[in-house]
């Protein structure tokens, strides 16, 4: 357990940011509370005054006039709405989400393709469907883990304080967002910024892929402890997977990729920042050498 009187306020504050981020609504109190007995109790108290013989002949009575006014005035009944339910991932909705992605021809038409899917339940939860933006003529392109929760509130990848961070870091080796491609591996914010299941993370393969195929990209750098197990294939943390270049394939293509720590790690841990520069400077060389 935290103890909040050994916190500084700059770790209280981090604290309570990562618990925000996370989804937490709620604190624990300084003394324990059996809300089951609370409950219990309240639901006797409604019973005790529902059973009492004055309560049971005044709803009797005013229940009378009340009804056959209901009754005489009661619409016709409508048919009931049905409403979608939520799709989860399966092989069916692979297949399509397979489909859709390489029948796309360009990334308006990926993106308008992916807005239109409705196969995976991540959506249904999101705000917005994140796709890439950017120049898609740069060969340049940046791929991070998932939105967050400022990324499906603008409607726009890398947004709020990891955007920030991240525009400082390219500038650092001498790039700008408006002048390479920014994307995610997940088009839509998992609920409370969850780690994507395999089988979400199945259906959304084929659109981030379909995304490099497209934007054909000389090199990538990819952010993120998720986003590198999935161009990887291992289970390592991002510390063990960073700083080494690797190739993924994409189609026929076969595009260097080197990892990094994500610009929301580095806000949690600062520390990581000279890791994260020698990365930057490893893709910023290889830039150079293509």
């Amino acid at each position: 357990m935290i103890c909040v009187n050994e916190l500084s306020a700059g770790e209280l504050a981090a604290l309570l940011h990562f618990h925000a981020e996370a989804g937490v609504e709620w604190l624990l109190e300084e003394e324990a509370v059996n809300r089951f007995a609370e409950f219990e109790a309240l639901k006797a108290a409604k019973r005790s005054a529902a059973s009492s013989p004055q309560a049971t002949e005044a709803r009797e009575t005013s229940a009378r006039p009340a009804v056959q006014a209901t009754q005489r005035n009661a619409p016709a009944p409508e048919r009931a709405v049905l409403r979608p339910q939520p799709s989860i991932p399966d092989g069916e909705a692979v297949q399509q989400a397979r489909f859709a992605a390489e029948s796309a021809r360009s990334l308006p038409e990926l993106k308008t393709a992916i807005e239109a899917f409705n196969g995976c339940n991540l959506k249904h939860s999101a705000r917005s469907t994140i796709f890439a933006s950017g120049d898609a003529t740069s060969g340049i392109m940046v791929i991070g883990s998932a939105p967050g929760a400022d990324d499906d509130r603008e409607g726009q990848p890398f947004a709020g304080r990891p955007g920030q961070l991240l525009d400082k870091m390219l500038a650092a080796i001498g790039l700008q967002r408006d002048a390479i491609v920014l994307t995610q591996v997940i088009p839509w914010r998992p609920p409370g910024n969850r780690i994507a299941s395999t089988a979400e993370m199945d259906i959304c393969r084929p659109f981030i892929e379909r995304q490099i195929a497209l934007a054909e990209p000389k090199a990538i750098l990819v952010l993120g402890n998720f986003a590198a197990r999935v161009f990887f294939g291992e289970t390592d943390t991002i510390h063990g997977l960073r700083g080494q270049w690797r190739e993924i394939a994409i189609g026929h293509r076969i595009v260097p990729a080197i990892a990094t720590l994500h610009p929301q790690d580095l806000l949690t841990a600062p520390v990581n920042k000279r890791l994260a520069w020698n990365d930057l400077l490893a893709f910023q060389a290889k830039l150079a050498a293509l």
